[in-house]
């Protein structure tokens, strides 16, 4: 009877991977989210300020705006622009410039005066990481620039305390080592949805389903057959992704064991693909699942300390999202390939998702014999 079972759950599982091989949007996509996405999330967010385009207006015409317009160099910034007022904000308005700096008449007389003068910065807000970085770093080569001139020698005075920052995990501060991982682990709860809950709907308007319920299975086989080989695709993709795209591409070091943290992404897949088949057996149709998916999906990446640390979260979203398995997998990836943590520091995580993982099965299970009784 156990041969038998294993044997039924087996060959649904290899049914569902030809029914995957000919669906060629579903592939694209797997391979676009574990490949040229990953590049994308680990390099589109710019390390620092980089050839940053910005104009000044020199109404001074003074050796102190001229120290400051030769401060503003690249590589941080493109050489400086020198226009007119009139020409400011019809530069800011056309995405000519991302920073303006306007140095008033008598500038240097004033600031030799003791009269503190007023600079004006006009920034684009809409390049929001750009214009949050590069107004502090003007401010600072402005500031810089005057003192020194105030004080007619370059140098700063020595600090009563210094301190000595050492980076651990990351020593460069290397946004790319972040961005690839989290990317990865993101894929790896969304496609696993995606696949799992599109293998039953696929059954449902195929009418294949149908066809299983006169043969000698299960609704568990069933279940079961879809949770292993979607699962499988996205660990094989995933372990793909870590050795080619991160590890290769990249040049991402990972600190701790690749074998555990697939381990621990495959618990988590019994639970995400349990989700997905749950979610499939209450939409109808393929853009009602989508659409519940964003509504279950969204929050759950969002607050699972991927994006922003937890502890910065209020108290109650802290304590629901304990009940998500989303928090736990984040929890223990992060700790297992940014800090090479092992199974004694994971371990409650673990258990947490083992514990999770079978609540969504059996609620999983349980809904999916009522829908095929009702079909039936």
């Amino acid at each position: 009877m156990n041969r038998a079972w294993a044997s039924n759950i087996y060959r649904l599982g290899i049914k569902e991977l030809w029914s995957l091989l000919r669906d060629p949007i579903m592939l694209v996509l797997i391979a676009y989210s574990f490949s040229f996405q990953v590049y994308v999330a680990a390099t589109a967010m710019p390390e620092g300020l980089s050839k940053v385009p910005i104009a000044v207006v020199d109404e001074d015409g003074s050796p102190l705006s001229t120290r400051i317009i030769m401060a503003l160099h690249p590589p941080q910034f493109m050489p400086p622009k020198q226009v007119t007022l009139p020409e400011v904000d019809a530069g800011l308005d056309a995405g000519l410039y991302t920073f303006s700096l306007n140095i008033p008449p008598n500038f240097q007389r004033d600031v030799l005066a003791g009269r503190a003068p007023a600079i004006q910065l006009n920034v684009d807000a809409t390049r929001m990481s750009q214009a949050f970085t590069g107004s502090g770093y003007i401010q600072q080569i402005v500031m810089g620039e005057v003192n020194e001139f105030v004080q007619r020698y370059r140098g700063g005075a020595t600090p009563p305390v210094d301190i000595a920052i050492r980076m651990r995990f990351n020593q460069a501060l290397t946004q790319a080592w972040f961005g690839s991982l989290m990317e990865i682990i993101n894929n790896v709860t969304m496609l696993s949805i995606v696949l799992a809950g599109a293998a039953l709907i696929r059954e449902r308007e195929h009418g294949t389903i149908e066809h299983l319920l006169v043969m000698p299975v299960t609704p568990a086989e069933i279940m079961l057959g879809k949770i292993w080989s979607m699962g499988l695709v996205v660990l094989l993709a995933t372990a793909f992704s870590l050795h080619f795209m991160v590890q290769g591409v990249l040049r991402v070091l990972i600190e701790g064991s690749v074998t555990l943290f697939l381990a621990v992404a495959t618990l988590h897949l019994f639970v995400t693909t349990s989700m997905g088949i749950f979610m499939a057996t209450l939409a109808r149709s393929m853009p009602q699942f989508g659409l519940l998916m964003m509504l279950v999906l969204l929050p759950m990446q969002m607050l699972s300390g991927g994006a922003t640390p937890r502890e910065s979260m209020p108290v109650l979203a802290q304590n629901l999202m304990e009940l998500a398995p989303t928090t736990h997998f984040v929890a223990a990836a992060q700790a297992i390939l940014y800090r090479g943590a092992g199974l004694d520091v994971i371990w409650p995580h673990i258990l947490a998702l083992a514990i999770i993982g079978a609540v969504f099965f059996l609620a999983a299970l349980a809904h999916f014999r009522k829908s095929i009784s009702q079909m039936a």
